[in-house]
């Protein structure tokens, strides 16, 4: 079934519906992205290249604006990104501390 426009839901069931098959697809976007962290992290030396300010910046400052071309709130995709980040960056860290520990 093709995926409905909002404003082409007519009642709850529809709304929910939709809403499910956005919520896979953007497990399996994150999913995806998982991926490259996981890569990265094998790509560094030590923890401390895990958390690079410049680039945190830049992902934001690409977000927000997308987020506003798409009539999104750019502070809502700003707030999602950050705890996103932070979390890979955890990740990212706590490998590479496994990492050295292993050498």
């Amino acid at each position: 079934m093709a995926p409905r426009k909002a404003k082409d839901c007519r009642n709850m069931d529809e709304v929910r519906a939709e809403i499910d098959r956005i919520d896979q697809a953007l497990v399996d976007l994150i999913g995806e992205r998982f991926t490259y962290v996981d890569r990265a992290w094998q790509l560094k030396a030590s923890p401390a290249e895990a958390r690079v300010p410049w680039r945190i910046q830049q992902v934001i400052d690409r977000v927000r604006a997308r987020a506003a071309e798409m009539g999104l709130p750019p502070e809502l995709a700003e707030a999602l990104w950050r705890q996103m980040i932070g979390w890979f960056i955890q990740y990212e860290e706590e490998k590479l501390r496994e990492s050295n520990e292993e050498k």
